[in-house]
């Protein structure tokens, strides 16, 4: 019992080791970031290669759906509503569970997930 006080009074005082993301401070600049990569002062991984199947953020091409609702209907989060003035699709990205029923059952393709991953942010909406 004694050594988990120790270690919890320990861990107290430290320093955190995760970085707050979104980052909080993005550079100034990058060109001076990637001269100092370029003369080996600083080192930058490369990324890892999304496959081709991923479910990343959605997007929704207006011009092409129809409003046949059918997205709306499949939707288990009801992260897609829609909207009766502009007879479009409104799409809320925190209710999202990225499951692809929508994309799976629009007629016309409208509906299609992107490569994009880093949807994280301070605001809900």
């Amino acid at each position: 019992m004694f050594t988990m006080q120790k270690e919890l009074f320990r861990q107290l005082f430290k320093r955190a080791f995760t970085n707050q993301f979104p980052v909080k401070h993005a550079p100034k600049s990058v060109a001076k970031l990637l001269e100092d990569v370029g003369k080996g002062k600083k080192k930058i991984n490369p990324p890892v290669p999304v496959p081709d199947d991923f479910r990343g953020k959605l997007a929704y091409d207006k011009d092409k759906c129809i409003g046949c609702q059918m997205c709306t209907r499949v939707c288990p989060s009801k992260a897609l509503v829609f909207d009766t003035k502009t007879r479009k699709v409104k799409y809320y990205l925190s209710r999202c569970t990225f499951c692809g029923e929508c994309v799976s059952i629009c007629p016309v393709k409208c509906l299609s997930f992107t490569k994009e991953f880093l949807l994280a942010d301070y605001r809900k909406d």
